[in-house]
């Protein structure tokens, strides 16, 4: 039989299979999943792995990087979060850890390997999704080019799908570079989630 996917998130709540993987990083942090999904949700966000104040807090997104991704869709804080509407499944639903020069480490494949198929399946069809950063978009979209062409070719994935940058602090500068996505894709993209939404 197969799980629910409030099954699976209880399940999930619980996993420890990173245990001595996060042990062994420079935080030295136990596993704490941010779990952030139920039945019915219109708008995927398929990012990378929570950072540490999304650990912390468990809740994901809780930073700087958020407060962008929000701007980014046209969102409240309150309909972000609203799970009902909004689901989040990373490609790690753990705190990496930190590489030797303080970068996040990259999510451990045994996660995505282990939860995705079951949590997918049970999500069912989803009216937007939004694919954030080089490992989501490799993964779901199959592709072998970089998060740059990736976006650049966002037109190819409407409507039901949206490749985007991560919105961290770090990629201020590629948004510098890259004037397209602010003027081109963001208007879409705003669009796109408003009607999913509403």
């Amino acid at each position: 039989m197969t799980d629910t996917l409030s099954d699976l998130a209880d399940r999930l709540s619980g996993c420890r299979l990173c245990a001595d993987r996060f042990a062994a990083t420079a935080t030295r942090h136990s596993p704490r999943p941010v779990v952030w999904f139920r039945p019915g949700a219109r708008l995927l966000i398929a990012s990378q792995a929570p950072g540490i104040r999304a650990h912390e807090a468990e809740r994901p997104f809780t930073d700087a990087s958020g407060r962008r991704l929000r701007d980014w869709l046209g969102l409240s804080e309150e309909a972000f979060y609203d799970r009902d509407r909004v689901a989040i499944v990373p490609m790690g639903f753990c705190f990496p850890g930190y590489d030797a020069k303080g970068g996040d480490l990259p999510p451990p494949a045994v996660c995505r390997n282990t939860w995705h198929d079951a949590i997918f399946e049970a999500l069912g069809q989803v009216r937007l999704r939004l694919y954030i950063g080089g490992y989501s978009q490799k993964y779901h979209l199959g592709v072998k080019t970089g998060v740059t062409e990736t976006v650049r070719n966002w037109r190819d994935h409407l409507p039901g799908a949206i490749p985007l940058p991560h919105p961290s602090w770090r990629n201020t500068a590629w948004i510098k570079r890259n004037p397209w996505f602010e003027d081109e894709l963001l208007p879409v993209l705003r669009a796109r989630v408003a009607e999913v939404m509403t």
